[in-house]
């Protein structure tokens, strides 16, 4: 069964900062590279247009509120995503009106999604029943941060399905973040989890693959009990509303082959690259980075990165 998942989408925000032909072309020079059974990525906003935004009541200049129109869930489906992550801080970006609009959005183009409080999703693959479930330390999310109710949660998804993946939006953000650092992690003041008691304790549960997204950079890799975790794929496309340049722009498709029974078999990281305005082309630093990055933090657990994006076991 072959796995391809990405980092942090945003095609544009609301009125002005939207890509040119509807966002029909968005995808167009990575769509190559978001072929599996399951194509799973991070969607960091809303699909609306109704909602208020929640910056109307949080001051300073530290807030951010995406809504992308909700046409753009068949540019999604188009790309190639099979399952859509909205365990995230900008679901709610534009309240519980804007949530609504967003899942209807994604279920009228029939594109699953994961993330929401309790929910596991099922895909099914060639008779392989594979459980996606997102994490985050937001409201309406399953809560990274309580640990034994994630894990509660992971094994009620083992005993439903073959194969276990587990998404989590986690860690502090910027630029410079792209080592896992030990224990919790804040930003803003806000707790950020522990991504890496957390991302052991999922697989002790039953996960098989865990796939972070959250700090806008990438970071390391590494295997536990046999199961690879991909600590951050950073951000994968952000039209005109993230910041672009260096580690910020660098990210990639994490390509994952696993057995009818979660196993691991084989891995590539292809690399991509935020182009300005911000749009994901092939391309740019990520092997090198996320190489030098598993191996000052994880050590001999590292994940083994070839210069052609080869994952293996240490």
């Amino acid at each position: 069964m072959r796995i391809a998942a990405v980092g942090d989408i945003v095609m544009g925000s609301l009125p002005d900062d939207l890509p040119p032909d509807d966002g029909a072309s968005f995808f167009e020079s990575v769509e190559g590279l978001l072929g599996g059974d399951v194509v799973l990525g991070n969607l960091e906003g809303t699909l609306a247009t109704g909602g208020v935004s929640k910056c109307e009541y949080i001051e300073g200049p530290n807030c951010f509120a995406f809504h992308a129109p909700p046409s753009y869930g068949r540019r999604l489906k188009e790309a190639g995503f099979t399952v859509l992550n909205t365990a995230n801080n900008h679901i709610d970006d534009f309240g519980a009106e804007g949530r609504s609009e967003t899942f209807a959005a994604l279920r009228a183009v029939n594109l699953p999604f994961t993330g929401r409080l309790g929910q596991i999703t099922v895909q099914r693959v060639r008779g392989i029943r594979v459980a996606l479930v997102g994490f985050a330390p937001d409201r309406g999310a399953n809560d990274l941060t309580d640990i034994p109710a994630a894990q509660r949660l992971t094994a009620r998804a083992a005993r439903m399905a073959d194969v276990v993946v587990v998404t989590m939006h986690a860690g502090a953000e910027g630029s410079d973040r792209t080592h896992v650092e030990p224990g919790t992690e804040y930003f803003l003041g806000e707790d950020r989890g522990d991504s890496y008691r957390f991302s052991r304790a999922v697989i002790d549960a039953g996960a098989d693959l865990v796939v972070g997204s959250g700090p806008h950079v990438m970071r390391g890799m590494e295997f536990y009990k046999g199961r690879l975790i991909a600590y951050s794929l950073g951000n994968f496309s952000g039209y005109k509303v993230l910041g672009l340049g260096g580690t910020l722009s660098t990210s990639g498709v994490l390509q994952v082959t696993l057995g009818a029974d979660g196993t691991y078999v084989s891995g590539r990281l292809r690399p991509t690259e935020i182009v300005p305005p911000g749009t994901p082309e092939p391309g740019g630093d990520a092997i090198d980075l996320v190489s030098t990055m598993s191996e000052d933090d994880f050590g001999s657990d590292a994940a083994r990165i070839a210069a052609d994006g080869t994952i293996r076991r240490p």
